[in-house]
């Protein structure tokens, strides 16, 4: 089983910005803990803070690269109509993620374009939400 974990802007920022919204770890301490809790998984993750790259990325891993996609797009999850439809344009589920619960934060964050296009959203469990959106796709899979 092939899971690729795509991050949007400034995830990269992770463990560095906005402590109190996005918590004290960086992606990367924590994509080591989630390889280790799935070993029959093979993961793969990319970050990018460029849209088109991000759609490059969702195209190639929807296609035979991967088995599903975490998509956590960032703010792009509020403006980019283009990443919707990469998500729809592909073959493979994709389970939106958010870090922080964006239904309390500011309005503008309380709308995603990315949901209709996803399986499933989860949102607000902190990092967790990825062990969360990994267990919902296995399920998916494995129907």
């Amino acid at each position: 089983m092939k899971i690729s974990i795509i991050n949007g802007p400034n995830l990269n920022l992770l463990g560095r910005r906005e402590k109190d919204i996005y918590g004290e770890r960086d992606f990367d301490s924590y994509f080591a803990e989630l390889k280790a809790q799935y070993p029959d998984v093979e993961f793969s993750c990319f970050q990018s803070n460029s849209e088109g790259a991000l759609i490059d990325r969702i195209q190639e891993d929807g296609f035979g690269k991967a088995d599903g996609i975490v998509l956590n797009a960032g703010a792009y999850t509020h403006t980019s109509v283009a990443i919707s439809d990469a998500i729809r344009g592909i073959r493979v589920p994709v389970v939106e993620v958010h870090i922080s619960n964006v239904a309390a934060r500011e309005e503008y964050r309380r709308h995603s374009f990315m949901a209709a296009a996803c399986k499933g959203s989860i949102a607000g469990f902190g990092l967790d939400s990825y062990r969360l959106a990994v267990e919902a796709l296995l399920n998916i899979l494995s129907r």
